[in-house]
């Protein structure tokens, strides 16, 4: 399994279980649904989500994702997964909550860690 993450308001995640997918606001702005390796989370959530709470990490497995993923260049010069439309929830096989600790930053769940890249 290829796992991907994606961070979202854990309200719009509740939402996508309702209707049946998850539609991310930049799909609307951008056409693709931003999403992490395990190895850039931290520097995602430290670069967009400083001292938000209500987050949740979804664990993606790539394989299940019926629209196309495409890694692309980021500002950064890396390269991060992108789903081009809908992403369907039976591919989310984890959901783990991920909130800014009080100084704004993020720690990186165990769940992460226990990933092998």
């Amino acid at each position: 399994m290829n796992t991907i993450l994606h961070i979202t308001k854990s309200q719009q995640w509740e939402d996508a279980k309702i209707l049946g997918s998850y539609h991310a606001d930049s799909l609307d702005s951008e056409g693709f649904i931003h999403c992490s390796k395990s190895t850039q989370i931290l520097k995602v959530a430290k670069r967009f989500f400083n001292y938000q709470k209500e987050l949740v990490l979804l664990f993606i497995d790539s394989e299940k994702v019926q629209a196309e993923i495409r890694y692309e260049e980021a500002e950064i010069g890396e390269l991060f997964p992108h789903i081009y439309g809908e992403l369907n929830i039976d591919a989310v096989y984890r959901v783990v909550d991920f909130e800014a600790r009080k100084d704004g930053l993020f720690k990186l769940p165990q769940e992460v860690i226990d990933l092998k890249e």
